[in-house]
């Protein structure tokens, strides 16, 4: 592909920040048209910096769909929120993600301060406009207006879609001029093992309890190819054996269902077999151990 830019193409990052559990990950999987990042009911399930790449003729979006900005106090959560600050202040665009409220939350006070610390350019994005009757969502466009110097504020449904073009016409206009940045096929810069542990993870979470998703880190040990077939062992770190027990399940059950269901996913993503293997593993203390947190991939970059 060539690297010189045409006629007014235009190509940049990003980032979509958020409260836990506002969309962010529904809105990037909408606008690049493949299940990229983990959706759950669940809130923080996104720990990654998820670079999700949407490429047409006149222009790259790279978005880079961030851990939740919150208030952080295990060192799971600190490194996490870490890595969502540095996002911002590599991006070209700050795409701020909210939901209809009557009150701007103290967690969105933090993103629009972070925002006036960075002096990125922002857009709003306000989500889930199918859940409220149109005449309220003009106060909360005011309130928003009177926080920040918003570029542009953007009703949508990451959901239905409504309102998504218009969003992506207008963060496209805000983008450098300048040529691509990754083959027009690319959906992500990131390793396959990177979606196989993703979609493990996200099985673990919709399956199980509260507290377990939060507690479960996947490392993909193995990957290899034998034919047409995709054959990987993943391992599930928990941090005592009472939830190594719940994920494994009765006469392991449990540890058959999130197998067999990550296994579908997987072959939907890799247009492949895949032969999975899972094991679970326990890690003690886990999300407070900086070197096991760098280990899993979590974290600033």
């Amino acid at each position: 592909m060539s690297t010189e830019p045409s006629d007014g193409h235009r190509c940049g990052f990003i980032a979509v920040a958020g409260r836990p559990n506002v969309g962010k990950s529904t809105l990037v999987n909408a606008i690049v048209g493949q299940e990229l990042c983990v959706v759950t009911p669940k809130a923080q399930t996104t720990r990654n910096r998820i670079t999700a790449i949407h490429t047409t003729p006149d222009a790259q979006v790279i978005l880079v769909d961030t851990p939740g900005i919150h208030e952080a106090t295990t060192p799971l959560n600190k490194a996490l929120v870490a890595a969502a600050i540095k996002t911002l202040e590599g991006s070209d665009i700050a795409l701020m993600l909210v939901t209809p409220s009557e009150e701007i939350p103290e967690e969105d006070r933090r993103i629009i301060d972070a925002l006036q610390n960075t002096g990125k350019r922002g857009v709003l994005a306000i989500n889930k406009i199918d859940t409220v009757a149109p005449s309220a969502l003009l106060p909360v466009i005011e309130m928003y207006s009177r926080a920040h110097g918003f570029q542009e504020i953007v009703p949508i449904s990451a959901l239905n879609g409504s309102g998504v073009p218009e969003l992506l016409q207008i963060l496209v206009r805000l983008l450098p001029v300048g040529p691509p940045l990754f083959p027009e096929d690319d959906v992500s810069d990131l390793p396959v093992r990177f979606f196989v542990s993703e979609i493990v993870r996200e099985q673990v979470i919709v399956l199980t309890g509260q507290e377990i998703p939060y507690k479960t880190a996947v490392a993909v040990e193995s990957f290899k190819e034998k034919g047409d077939m995709a054959i990987i062992h993943a391992e599930i770190h928990v941090e005592r054996q009472s939830q190594k027990k719940i994920i494994i399940g009765k006469g392991g059950e449990m540890i058959k269902h999130i197998g067999t269901r990550a296994r579908l996913k997987i072959e939907e993503f890799l247009q492949r077999p895949v032969h999975l293997d899972l094991f679970v593993k326990v890690s003690p203390h886990w999300t407070r151990d900086p070197n096991k947190i760098a280990e899993f991939g979590y974290g600033v970059k």
